[in-house]
């Protein structure tokens, strides 16, 4: 199963469209998301800044595949090149 991880942070809009986004991609590949709040790691916090949201293939150390916003297209490559 392929794993995706959505750094973001409370009170985010941003945070919130990608979530919501990325639910059906992910739904249709069977892939997990794991959320990470950026705020709560202080080594995340100085590395992403005010770059989040960020999704990552696999888990923390993974490929960014976007940020700020979802790349549809980037994503299902990525989680079609994974299965």
């Amino acid at each position: 199963m392929t794993e995706l991880t959505l750094l973001v942070r409370a009170y985010c809009h941003l945070c919130d469209d990608m979530r919501a986004a990325l639910a059906p991609l992910a739904k249709a590949a069977g892939a997990t998301v794991t959320e990470i709040d950026v705020d709560a790691e202080p080594g995340l916090e100085e590395r992403f800044g005010e770059r989040v949201p960020v999704l990552l293939i696999g888990a923390i150390d993974g490929a960014e595949l976007c940020h700020f916003h979802l790349d549809a297209t980037r994503v299902t490559k990525a989680l079609a090149g994974r299965s």
